[in-house]
């Protein structure tokens, strides 16, 4: 059964209810009747989410990570490992792919998807090397002609002492310059938190897209809330107030594309979620194609700089 967010409380009552109803053939009727008006229920409450509660959705724990969408969109993945420098950083995954029949880099963060899993991706929070490491895939697809995916989900990078040590925003600085440099198609997806430098590193790209209830923003809103009113209760008021959705960004052409969700959001049906993922992915990759890489390298070059200007 899917955890229900706090907002889910309603969809909850009613799952509780048709379960009960289930287990008595001789109330199919209402059973029926009461799935009829959870989907109505489900379909209203998502046609309408606040920024905040996309913030949530955002998090789920059931929400498609990078190798579960791996596993069903990609073949002969070969993830490689290490930043040539000091170590490997299992927060940020990459490495050569076959996606629908073209061979392709594919980079991406993993946040795990249990207590285990989280606390060794360091819930999806690169260190330097990790951004390093990005750095140096990215280098080595523009050198073998490689086109670029990357699945983004992080809520930042990590803010450790050893991270600033090690030089975390120069490292940063490096895997936004190398998405800008590179000679191939780059094309990046949030899928679920893109936070900060942490997630721009990685999407600094001719096409973004957004996964339908994912969020992009340079701090999270608690964040926001915290150094703007000292109060991270104020972090639904933020969340309005950056306008952090796949709807307010695509407005203001920060991104590209908002790839639908199902209903209910990617963690109710993320073989659906990540089948729709993969056919806009293929859409963009097919849009680049044509172009040469001093036409890629110029393309990037005019969408981030087109940001200043409106700024």
């Amino acid at each position: 059964m899917v955890q229900p967010l706090e907002f889910e409380k309603p969809i909850a009552a009613l799952d509780a209810q048709i379960a009960e109803l289930a287990a008595d053939p001789t109330r199919t009727p209402e059973r029926h009747k009461a799935e009829a008006k959870r989907g109505r229920l489900l379909a209203d409450l998502y046609r309408s989410l606040t920024p905040w509660q996309k913030t949530l959705v955002a998090r789920h724990p059931d929400r498609p990570r990078f190798l579960g969408i791996v596993d069903q969109l990609f073949e002969e993945w070969t993830p490689l490992a290490g930043d040539r420098k000091f170590a490997d950083d299992v927060a940020i995954l990459g490495g050569p792919a076959r996606f629908r029949g073209r061979a392709v880099m594919l980079i991406g963060h993993e946040k795990g998807h249990d207590t285990q899993s989280r606390v060794k991706r360091n819930f999806g929070m690169a260190k330097p090397e990790g951004y390093r490491k990005a750095a140096r895939l990215m280098d080595m697809a523009s050198r073998f002609g490689l086109p670029i995916v990357t699945l983004v989900d992080t809520p930042g990078a990590y803010p450790g002492i050893d991270a600033e040590e090690r030089g975390q925003a120069e490292a940063i600085a490096r895997a936004t310059e190398a998405c800008l440099n590179v000679e191939v198609p780059m094309v990046s997806v949030i899928i679920g938190e893109g936070g900060s430098g942490g997630a721009v590193a990685l999407a600094a790209a001719n096409r973004v897209l957004m996964f339908e209830h994912s969020v992009y923003a340079v701090i999270s809103p608690e964040g926001c809330a915290s150094i703007l009113w000292r109060d991270s209760a104020k972090a639904a008021e933020a969340a309005v107030a950056m306008r952090i959705s796949a709807q307010d960004l695509k407005g203001l052409d920060v991104i590209d594309a908002i790839v639908p969700e199902p209903v209910g959001g990617a963690h109710r049906a993320p073989a659906d979620a990540i089948a729709r993922l993969g056919d806009s992915i293929d859409a963009a990759l097919d849009g680049l194609g044509a172009m040469s890489p001093a036409e890629l390298k110029a393309d990037r070059r005019a969408k981030f700089l087109a940001f200043a200007r409106a700024a």
